[in-house]
């Protein structure tokens, strides 16, 4: 019996009991579907992060509380002891060499009129910031060192605050309501788009002496370090590493560099990428036992069309690849369709959100799915091969 023959009786078999080999692939198809979908989502999320941060240029660095991996409180929070003298510290002794401007962040509700936009990003940051982060502004201006260093009540807003409380309507030089102060809108952002959800057009920039004294903030968020010539960033991650140790441990801060985020970023991703593909797999691995306890069914089902078959000169191997291409087809079918499926979701989230399919996820799912047939189909076509064809053709 040839392999072709061996493949159309599979098909037939398969055919004959459409209903229950619908239901039997089933259980791969959602299992590939999710393997796809959350693998796209968090490497969409990847390359998303990956390229904002990119985008602000390879001199960048960042001071952040705690160290990453490091000790924590009692509580499991590291303790937050980056104040603005430090970067204060900085500005002045890497002067020449870096620009630097700190950053505070509170979440508020907005008001203009009888419109609201609640939990919005505040941030409080210094004058050079745009500069330092690339920031686009894409009507009137950022604010100004005189504004800040006076803590005036002037906003840049994004485009998703401009929507929420103006509509198509003019923003600049209207006065909107932060947390119960007047600021006076004088820029919008450019648009910056969504991660996971989270809107980064739903932010509002404003001087950080004036966030300082409306929040009452006293802690750093994160202080950014932009060296001035891009093959002194390691010469400057060291200086502001020494500068900053003169008053803080080695536990209370890290200078990370672009690389370093971007490293511990994927390392992140990494881990979400296997947790979540290997819950998503648990379905695959339900669907191969679905597919071993149908086949089993279909062995005892047709005993006598197997004893019949042995009889007529059919080998103990023509019966065994026969379960197994049943099995296999089953598999690889419910593959196919979990991957087109997989895809089409994964686009029509990435109308929402960033997502990416990459092509090794959709190997690694159709090979997953096909080792699940050839696994799960290997003891029923065993019991098939080894029936006595004599007790075959007597089985009721």
């Amino acid at each position: 019996m040839d392999i072709f023959e061996t493949v159309s009786s599979a098909l037939s078999a398969i055919l004959a009991n459409r209903m229950r080999s619908f239901l039997t692939i089933l259980g791969i198809v959602i299992g590939v579907t999710s393997v796809i979908l959350l693998i796209a989502v968090v490497s969409g999320l990847q390359t998303f992060i990956t390229g904002q941060i990119q985008g602000l240029g390879s001199n960048l660095l960042f001071v952040i509380p705690g160290r990453i991996g490091g000790a924590r409180s009692p509580g499991g929070v590291q303790a937050n002891r980056l104040v603005y003298t430090d970067a204060t510290a900085l500005r002045v002794k890497l002067a020449g060499e870096a620009d630097v401007s700190a950053a505070i962040q509170r979440n508020a509700t907005l008001k203009f009129g009888n419109k609201l936009d609640r939990g919005v990003a505040v941030f409080g940051v210094e004058a050079n910031y745009p500069a330092i982060i690339s920031l686009k502004i894409t009507g009137g201006r950022f604010f100004r060192l005189s504004e800040q260093q006076s803590a005036r009540k002037v906003a840049v807003i994004g485009q998703t605050v401009k929507t929420n409380l103006f509509g198509e309507g003019q923003a600049l030089g209207k006065t909107i309501d932060v947390a119960g102060l007047k600021y006076s809108v004088i820029g919008i952002l450019g648009p910056r788009g969504a991660v996971f959800g989270i809107d980064l057009d739903n932010a509002i920039y404003i001087p950080f002496s004036s966030a300082e004294r409306q929040f009452g903030i006293d802690r750093l968020n994160t202080i950014y370090i932009s060296a001035k010539i891009a093959e002194q960033v390691k010469n400057v991650q060291n200086k502001a590493t020494s500068i900053l140790s003169k008053r803080l441990s080695e536990d209370e801060f890290s200078v990370q560099s672009q690389e370093q985020v971007l490293s511990t970023i994927s390392q992140i991703t990494g881990v979400l990428t296997l947790a979540l593909g290997g819950i998503a797999a648990i379905s695959l691995i339900v669907g191969g036992i679905g597919i071993m306890n149908i086949m089993l069914v279909s062995v005892t089902e047709r005993t006598r069309e197997i004893g019949l078959r042995k009889a007529v000169g059919a080998r103990s191997s023509d019966i065994r690849n026969q379960f197994l291409i049943e099995a296999v087809i089953l598999s690889g079918l419910g593959g196919i369709i979990g991957i087109i499926l997989g895809i089409g979701f994964a686009l029509i989230i990435g109308s929402f959100f960033t997502t990416t399919v990459p092509w090794w996820s959709i190997l690694l799912s159709f090979g997953f799915s096909m080792a699940v047939g050839v696994i799960f189909g290997v003891t029923p076509a065993i019991r098939a091969a080894k029936l006595n064809p004599i007790q075959a053709l007597r089985y009721e």
